[in-house]
């Protein structure tokens, strides 16, 4: 689930159902600003066939955000542009990194720890042991002569 400010979304907050007037009512705000929005990549809603904007509640949430951003916080519209790609970025980085420990919880985990590695010899074939197990050497048939040099 992700936020918008401290507003928690599920699933069917993606979906869009609002034509641009409704959404525009529920933001507080004029159509005209939502397409302006949409115009600078702000709030990029859905497109039907036909070209018209659908917005979801998550749409609608971000354009209070924008609207509250650029009204009391007094921040230009290319500043605000600025903050919600390092929102982005940031919440993609919290994903990956939950990512990640969840992967790494799974290799500390008792059962399911990874229990082969792999080995290369010194002929170049790789093959599979257990974890702790020192590498097999295999008995070779090559013939070595050495020829120590003559002082």
């Amino acid at each position: 689930m992700a936020t918008v400010g401290y507003t928690s979304f599920g699933p069917d907050d993606d979906t869009p159902v609002f034509v641009i007037s409704v959404a525009a009512e529920l933001a507080g705000m004029h159509a005209q600003t939502l397409r302006q929005y949409d115009r600078l990549g702000l709030v990029t809603p859905s497109r039907t066939r036909g070209g018209g904007r659908r917005y979801s509640q998550r749409d609608v949430a971000l354009l209070r955000e924008v609207q509250r951003l650029s009204q009391e916080e007094g921040i230009s519209l290319p500043g605000i542009a600025r903050i919600l790609e390092l929102e982005n970025q940031v919440e993609a980085l919290r994903s990956r990194v939950a990512e990640l420990s969840a992967q790494l919880d799974a290799v500390h985990a008792g059962p399911g720890r990874t229990t082969r590695v792999f080995s290369v010899s010194p002929t170049g074939d790789v093959y599979a042991a257990r974890l702790g197990e020192r590498p097999r050497h295999s008995r070779s048939t090559a013939l070595v002569l050495w020829d120590p040099p003559r002082a």
